[in-house]
């Protein structure tokens, strides 16, 4: 639990905000511990620890926004913090367009904790380490490999809201990942391989005991002989085929097609520094057909274990599942406090979130999950009579309204009369979002349904990173263009 002092830090925020003419004021409190570990050919390359501790305090003074944050946890600093907020405000009111009204949520006093089983900064680093150099002697373990990598991250955030409405929010977030990667250099090429994911692995809100569910050192020598047997394989060929992509592949898709254009911010022209804008217009809700009656999209907030998971977000407002995308029909927005009355909505759907204490809180995706449909990926090969099954991401690009892209995988198989054939290098597909989603004709069932926690999220500027997560089971679509990496 916070102790007194923080407390006591942020009432005094919040007082001297209102004493100094804010309409409005929260002060949120953030200390995050972190460890990262990197093992590279039976080496450890580094071992990184730190922490960071703040508070921030925003502020509305006639309808506009004025923030600060200090790192000095001392009475005469936050005093001073509270009051360049406010001075901030007032400098950018002149500069504003329409003032700010925020949408009602009832204030409350809450803590929440992250579920975990192991406490993974409790965990030992020789263990941690151990289970790295495992992972690491396995992939090397096959001939051919030039690099073995593994590695591990965890975060803990620890924060505390408090806003001048009267919310007092306290929540303990945990979060643990690895991965390894497999890297076979040729004569022309590099081929990779990883495992459970790219970009460093698999993450999720759990403990410690996330990291032993993974297997790494049990799936190592399989990952080094694909990135090995990937010198071999003939290239991905061009044209247009139907395309099965895995779920880890999948849910990258859906991240950057569908999570980052229904970021309300970005619709309204408020966000478009890091990423750009969106294709999706206000006046689309209920009307606009996203994609086939295979496309139900939604975004939970509150499923158990995934990486985008907590109580409440940095506005305090509690987390949820809602749908986005009903049967293939776009129906809402990832919304704040802030943007939804602008689109005549009463109430925000919680997605408001900062990565340190020293910025201010942006609407970021949390878990933003492709609902199972009632396929598996054996029918789905088997009924499909020539095509490429693609998995595991490797690089992607999409332009500033979100609806041009390309994604390049590891690795792919075609696909003839319905059987699983030859390996493929270097494979990538390219198409438009509304198009490619619109291609989908069908979908893996529950039992085949993941969710993958990505780590690296960019938004904002400055730039932000937010931790998120997709849950998306494999997926077929039709008619689609592929050809080779660049």
């Amino acid at each position: 639990m916070v102790d007194d002092e923080v407390r006591a830090l942020t009432e005094r925020a919040l007082d001297v905000a209102r004493s100094v003419g804010a309409s409005y004021a929260d002060a949120r409190y953030l200390a995050e511990d972190s460890e990262s570990i990197d093992v590279e050919n039976g080496r450890v390359e580094g071992v990184s620890r730190g922490s960071d501790a703040g508070i921030g305090v925003r502020v509305l003074v006639d309808g506009a926004w004025g923030f600060a944050g200090t790192a000095l946890m001392d009475p005469k600093e936050i005093e001073r913090v509270a009051g360049l907020a406010v001075e901030i405000a007032r400098s950018s009111r002149p500069l504003l367009r329409t003032p700010v009204v925020l949408a009602d949520e009832q204030p409350v006093e809450a803590f929440w904790e992250t579920p975990i089983e192991e406490d993974p900064f409790a965990v030992s680093l020789d263990e941690k380490i151990d289970l790295l150099l495992k992972a690491s002697a396995e992939l090397q373990s096959v001939q051919g490999l030039t690099i073995a990598q593994s590695s591990m991250d965890f975060w803990r955030r620890h924060s505390f809201l408090a806003t001048s409405e009267g919310a007092r929010i306290e929540q303990i977030i945990t979060q643990s990942g690895a991965g390894i990667v497999a890297l076979a250099v040729g004569d022309r090429e590099v081929q990779q391989r990883s495992f459970p994911n790219s970009f460093r692995g698999h993450f999720a809100c759990k403990g410690y005991e996330h990291i032993r569910s993974l297997d790494l050192a049990e799936n190592a020598a399989r990952i080094a002989e694909e990135a090995v047997a990937l010198h071999k394989a003939p290239e991905c060929p061009s044209g247009r085929t139907t395309i099965v992509l895995d779920p880890n592949q999948l849910c990258l898709q859906v991240h950057e097609s569908v999570g980052h254009p229904l970021e309300l911010d970005r619709v309204l022209g408020m966000e478009a520094a890091y990423a750009g804008t969106s294709f999706v217009k206000p006046d689309d809700r209920g009307s606009l057909r996203y994609g086939s009656d295979q496309i139900t999209i939604t975004c939970d907030s509150t499923l158990p274990g995934a990486l985008g998971s907590y109580g409440y977000d940095d506005e305090g407002v509690p987390s949820r599942r809602e749908v986005l995308i009903e049967n293939g029909v776009f129906q809402r927005f990832l919304s704040s406090r802030e943007t939804a009355p602008v689109i005549g909505e009463t109430r925000s759907n919680g997605t408001m979130r900062a990565d340190g204490w020293g910025v201010i809180p942006l609407i970021r995706m949390p878990n933003i999950n492709l609902e199972p449909g009632t396929s598996s990926l054996e029918e789905m090969i088997g009924t499909t009579d020539d095509g490429i099954f693609m998995s595991t991401n490797i690089s992607w690009s999409i332009d500033d309204k979100r609806t041009n892209f390309q994604f390049g995988t590891e690795i792919a198989w075609e696909i003839k009369k319905g059987t699983l054939g030859r390996m493929l290098r270097n494979p990538n597909y390219a198409g438009k979002t509304v198009e490619f989603w619109s291609s989908c004709d069908a979908l893996g069932g529950k039992d085949e349904w993941k969710v993958y926690g990505t780590p690296n999220c960019g938004k904002g500027q400055p730039a932000q990173v937010a931790r998120v997560a997709h849950g998306t089971s494999p997926g077929r679509f039709r008619d689609v263009q592929v050809g080779v990496r660049g």
